[in-house]
């Protein structure tokens, strides 16, 4: 068995006997799911987050790959994608770090001390140095929308019976393999709102062609 093997092994049997909610991909040690709680003194307080995690082959000589599935407004981390901007892990990564280091420090911090000069969320860097209340309001709006426990366990359910019903004949917009707590459902709604403009304008043509028959008989 191969060194980065063992290690991966090793670093996620510590999250498994720890009080995280470890959730594998397929029994696969090198992807899964973790529930992220935001930090009791900060504005993510009382927020819940599934965040992805996927290890290389060459861990933990390489970074893992981390990743917020339901929304966050922070300027650090990508809000359609939930990409993080976070140099210990993408930059300055060392064989030295272990998973339990990015969840028990790296992510807080992150969430605590909020870098806006390096934003991959502008509209939250620029709030947060034109209005830190504002930005704080904003954040706890996200937490409640889109984080708060509760809604998060009926979000995986509404989820998880839609993924049914599209395995039984219609088709997935999703990739996402595990069931997602992201509000991504709501793009559906206006698309059909788009339909029914459409479909009115149909009609409307359709009555200007009929009034023009009439005259010309």
């Amino acid at each position: 068995m191969s060194s980065p093997r063992r290690r991966i092994e090793t670093d996620v049997m510590k999250l498994l006997m720890s009080d995280y909610d470890v959730k594998l991909v397929n029994d696969n040690m090198q992807e899964f799911y973790i529930r992220f709680k935001g930090p009791d003194d900060t504005p993510f307080s009382g927020g819940e987050w599934k965040v992805h995690v996927e290890l290389p082959e060459q861990y933990p000589y390489k970074s893992p790959s981390i990743g917020f599935v339901n929304k966050i407004f922070h300027p650090n981390i990508d809000e359609l994608s939930g990409s993080v901007c976070l140099d210990v892990i993408n930059q300055t990564w060392s064989p030295m770090f272990d998973l339990l280091n990015i969840f028990e420090s790296f992510l807080p911090q992150l969430l605590r001390y909020p870098n806006p000069t390096d934003p991959l969320n502008g509209e939250a860097a620029a709030l947060m140095m034109r209005d830190a209340g504002g930005y704080d309001s904003k954040v706890k709006e996200y937490v409640i929308r889109f984080a708060s426990g509760k809604k998060a366990a009926a979000k995986e359910k509404e989820m998880g019976a839609e993924k049914k019903g599209a395995d039984d004949g219609s088709d997935s917009d999703s990739d996402i393999s595990c069931d997602s707590d992201d509000d991504i459902s709501s793009l559906d709604s206006d698309s059909d709102m788009g339909d029914s403009d459409e479909e009115d304008d149909d009609d409307d043509d359709d009555d200007s062609d009929s009034d023009s028959d009439k005259k010309m008989s």
